[in-house]
């Protein structure tokens, strides 16, 4: 077959991925993706500092947000999305909000999406309001995100982290898991894993069927919210958020009251 004549590839939905620079799994996030849209990622630059609260700070700074945001303009994406759970929840939920128009700013416009912003945003479409997180940070990064999601007020049930300050990348499957299995659940409605450089994409459906409640994680709010944002579909078999069936199947939480809602949580 003459290959010109099919006319060129799909037109693609392009969403723009800022990362930070240490962040190693652009594999992960695209198993997220359909096939009709391309991520187009860039690193924020890198500085000498382990995983840590001053490191969050630093990779969030508004003038990092729009020099990333820049390098992404020749190629238009629809959406954009910073990808970091710590860099986002550590100015609360005004920075959050505040790192978002940075963004849309630079971008003329566009949508934009925090990993923290598209944490508020999955716990709201669950009707979740008690959650157990699991992190591998340490102690003062974990803390800080309880703090955060305390902000919106959504309880946080049970924490448990791994303590690590660098290359967060490698942590197994098994360590993840093990993790989940240790942490308190007790009143918790959803187990949310954070870190967008802590492997999660296969875990997330077992997890699903060992705990019998949603279990979400960071990159995968990520995608699911961005893509949400050009009208297009995450990819997640067995996963509550995105698959309806898997959410058949997991029991959900009853109706939030609308009153006990805080005005500001998306």
């Amino acid at each position: 077959m003459d290959i010109t004549t099919l006319g060129g590839p799909l037109p693609q939905f392009g969403v723009g991925i800022v990362a930070p620079f240490d962040f190693a799994l652009d594999r992960e996030l695209w198993r997220w993706v359909p096939d009709e849209v391309s991520l187009h990622i860039t690193r924020t630059p890198f500085v000498p500092v382990e995983v840590s609260l001053d490191m969050a700070r630093l990779i969030s700074e508004h003038e990092t947000l729009r020099a990333a945001v820049s390098a992404l303009h020749e190629v238009e994406p629809r959406a954009l999305a910073y990808a970091c759970t710590s860099g986002s929840f550590v100015g609360g939920l005004a920075g959050e909000q505040a790192m978002c128009a940075q963004m849309s700013c630079a971008s003329g416009g566009r949508p934009a999406v925090t990993t923290s912003g598209a944490l508020l945003e999955a716990l709201t479409d669950l009707r979740v309001r008690r959650v157990a997180v699991i992190t591998p940070y340490t102690k003062s990064v974990t803390d800080s995100l309880a703090d955060f999601l305390h902000q919106v007020g959504v309880e946080v049930t049970g924490r448990k982290y791994l303590g690590l300050t660098r290359k967060i990348w490698a942590v197994p499957y098994r360590d993840v898991v093990e993790l989940a299995r240790d942490v308190t659940l007790d009143g918790a409605e959803a187990l949310f894993i954070s870190c967008t450089n802590l492997p999660t994409y296969d875990v997330i459906p077992q997890l699903e069927a060992e705990l019998r409640m949603p279990v979400i994680s960071a990159n995968q709010v990520t995608m699911w919210s961005a893509l949400r944002r050009i009208g297009v579909k995450a990819v997640g078999p067995y996963q509550s958020l995105i698959d309806p069936q898997a959410r058949d199947v997991v029991p959900q939480p009853p109706p939030m009251d609308p009153d006990a809602t805080p005005s500001d949580l998306p």
